[in-house]
C-alpha cells in the first residue's frame, strides 16, 4: 500500500495565510504520495472529524497547514493514533516548526517537508503530558501565561510583536505570587513570577525562554522567574529574546521528568492554548511522537 497522506487547512491561520496557499501546498505534495485528503476545517471539532475519517482510511502522515494552535490539535491526534506529523508553517508564531528546523517560510517548508516524505526520513520526539493533553513546545504559568492570553485578545500587532505589546501592558497589573514546585520529588515553595517548561525552546513568536530544550532526552528544561520587581522584569525582558536571561540572577533553571505546580491564582498555557488554573501535573513522555523532519 502507498503513502496516505491528509493536508489539514485551518483557513483563519495566519489572518487568512494557510487558506491563501491551501492549494500551492497541495498541489506540491500531491506528487509524492499516493493519496492525499485536504481537510478544511474552522474549529477543532471539524478537524478532528475530518482527521478521523482519514485515519478510517489508513491514514499515514498528516500535515498541518498552520499555527501552533493548529500543530497542537495535529499533534492531539497524532500522539494518540500513532500517525506521523508533519508541518508546513503558516501562522503568527510557529514555534513548533521553528524547534523542528523546519524553514521559516511556507514555500521552503514545504520543500522541505517534500524531499523527506520521499527519503522517508522520520523522527521520535518527546511530548509534555498535562490531564489529558499533550503539548510539543512549552507550558508556560504565570506571568508569561497572563501574557499569551493577553496576546490572543489582541488583532494588531500581527507576529511576535503581539507578544511585547502584551507583556508591557501585563507588567501593569503585575504581582509575584506564592508557589510550590514539586520536581521529581523536590519540593520548592516559593514567591515567583513565572515557570516556563519546556520539552522545545521557544514561545511567543521565537522567544528561547528554555534555550537549552531538547525533545528527545526524556526531560523538560525549566525556567523559574522568582520575586523579580517590574524593573527587574524590564531589564531581563532585552535577554529573552537570545536566552540571556538565564544568567539572571532572578532566574533559576532545572530538568525534570515531572513537575507539579501547586498555587492560588497560576494559570497555565501549554503551545499557547489553555490549560486552566493550578494545580496541575506536567509530565515528559518519551518518543511520544513521530514527526517527517
Amino acid at each position: 500500500m502507498g503513502l496516505h497522506a491528509a493536508l489539514a487547512v485551518h483557513p483563519a491561520s495566519g489572518h487568512g495565510a494557510a487558506a491563501r496557499i491551501a492549494d500551492t501546498v497541495a498541489a506540491r505534495l500531491r506528487p509524492c504520495v499516493d493519496r492525499l485528503d485536504v481537510l478544511v476545517a474552522n474549529t477543532v471539532e471539524e478537524s478532528r472529524a475530518l482527521m478521523r475519517t482519514s485515519h478510517d482510511a489508513g491514514l499515514d502522515v498528516l500535515i498541518v497547514l498552520g499555527g501552533d494552535g493548529a500543530a497542537h490539535q495535529g499533534v492531539q491526534f497524532c500522539a494518540d493514533h500513532d500517525v506521523a506529523l508533519g508541518l508546513v508553517p503558516s501562522g503568527t508564531g510557529n514555534d513548533f516548526a521553528r524547534a523542528l528546523g523546519s524553514p521559516p517560510d511556507a514555500p521552503s517548508a514545504v520543500t522541505a517537508l517534500v524531499t523527506a516524505l520521499e527519503n522517508g526520513a522520520r523522527r521520535r520526539i518527546d511530548l509534555g503530558r498535562t490531564g489529558d493533553t499533550w503539548f510539543a513546545t512549552v507550558l508556560c504559568s504565570g506571568f508569561d501565561a497572563s501574557v499569551n492570553a493577553r496576546a490572543n485578545r489582541l488583532r494588531w500587532p500581527s507576529g511576535p510583536h503581539r507578544y511585547d505589546v502584551a507583556i508591557l501592558a501585563e507588567l501593569a497589573a503585575f504581582r509575584p505570587s506564592p508557589l510550590t514546585l514539586t520536581a521529581d520529588g523536590t519540593t520548592l515553595d516559593l514567591d515567583a513570577t513565572l515557570v516556563a517548561i519546556g520539552n522545545t525552546p521557544f514561545y511567543g513568536g521565537g522567544v528561547p525562554i528554555c534555550p537549552a530544550a531538547t525533545p528527545d532526552d526524556g526531560l523538560f528544561d525549566v525556567t523559574v522567574i522568582g520575586a523579580a520587581t517590574r524593573l527587574q522584569l524590564l531589564r531581563l525582558l532585552p535577554g529573552l529574546r537570545s536566552g540571556g536571561h538565564v544568567t539572571h540572577p532572578a532566574v533559576r533553571t532545572l530538568r525534570a521528568r515531572e513537575l507539579t505546580l501547586t498555587g492560588p491564582g497560576w494559570p497555565a498555557y501549554a503551545d499557547g492554548e489553555s490549560q486552566g488554573t493550578a494545580p496541575f501535573t506536567v509530565t515528559c513522555v518519551p518518543d511520544a511522537l513521530t514527526v517527517v523532519a
